[in-house]
């Protein structure tokens, strides 16, 4: 396989293959689920319920930390949180089959959540308090931190080494890039130090689901080292709905109010790491098909645009 194409020879029947050597009996249905970073199938399983193959992206995350993300996940589990977590062959959750990582999930459908609604924002303020309760009690050693290093640096530098960024923009883009990686830097010094724990990283309404029984979590994949804000912030439309968060947070778990002051630049640093990150994959086919305006000077002129009233709203 190549960085250009890293999922070239995963075909149908790999991953059918790869299911069947878990000891599970696929019946040969399979439906590619929507996933950019990894690739996923559900696939059906003779006389039972189908599963969930995710084969991880090569070269991104190490064995060690996608251990992480995996014990994190049935921890949560384990303490009855509403997660889905992968299933354990032979006292295993990561496999290897024809060159690819993948683990295997219970499918569990649901609904995306009403976010208008404040029962249901306190719900999930209290569910990821509980999270959180679970997140605080060791760190993670493999994976990565909420930080300007990952979430600014290293993006800026794919995009800047990336044919999608038009030259005659290239000085602008670093011009805003630095303003706004002091700007956040500075935000960071003036709210200080605040408490760092395991996350879920990337806790956006795709990423929850309902059904009658309530929410559950799913995707771990980008579970990383933060503030407990992170995992509030881009599911509050407005200060309406992040009180409501909060209002059920604070019922499971006490909340640091300084944290809120964070937002701004977490919010900047998503919007940087996002063009980075469609930069940096834009040889995988499935990219140029799924982000087609990112190849339209237009975009990286509004990107800059966008990043330099980022900078201003900091200061």
């Amino acid at each position: 396989m190549s960085a250009e194409a890293p999922y070239a020879n995963l075909t149908p029947d790999l991953v059918l293959d790869a299911v069947g050597a878990c000891g599970l009996w696929p019946d040969g249905r399979l439906l590619a689920l929507n996933s950019y970073e990894n690739r996923v199938w559900q696939v059906g399983i003779e006389d039972a319920a189908p599963v969930i193959a995710k084969f991880y992206r090569p070269g991104r995350w190490s064995d060690a930390a996608i251990g992480e993300e995996h014990a994190f996940a049935r921890e949560l589990a384990g303490d009855e949180l509403p997660v889905v977590a992968p299933l354990a062959f032979d006292g295993r959750t990561l496999h290897e089959h024809g060159g690819y990582r993948y683990a295997l999930y219970p499918r569990r459908g649901g609904r995306a959540p009403s976010l208008e609604s404040a029962a249901q924002l306190e719900w999930l303020g209290r569910l990821i308090a509980r999270l959180h309760v679970v997140g605080s009690r060791m760190p993670f050693r493999h994976r990565e931190r909420i930080d300007r290093a990952t979430l600014i640096e290293r993006p800026a530098q794919a995009a800047l080494a990336s044919p999608l960024l038009p030259p005659h923009l290239a000085d602008a883009y670093r011009d805003a890039m630095r303003r706004l990686d002091d700007a956040v830097a500075t935000r960071v010094d003036v709210v200080g130090p605040v408490r760092q724990l395991r996350l879920h990283g990337d806790c956006h309404p795709g990423n929850l689901l309902w059904t009658d029984a309530g929410p559950h979590f799913v995707d771990l994949d980008d579970a990383r080292t933060g503030p407990a804000v992170q995992d509030l912030w881009m599911l509050a439309h407005d200060d309406g709905a992040m009180a409501a968060l909060l209002e059920g947070y604070a019922s499971m778990r006490d909340f640091d109010p300084a944290e809120l002051a964070l937002v701004p630049a977490l919010r900047a640093m998503r919007q940087v790491h996002h063009a980075g990150w469609i930069a940096e994959r834009w040889a995988d086919p499935a990219f140029p098909a799924a982000f087609p305006f990112a190849a339209e000077p237009r975009w990286w002129e509004q990107h800059v645009t966008d990043l330099q009233g980022l900078a201003d709203a900091l200061v």
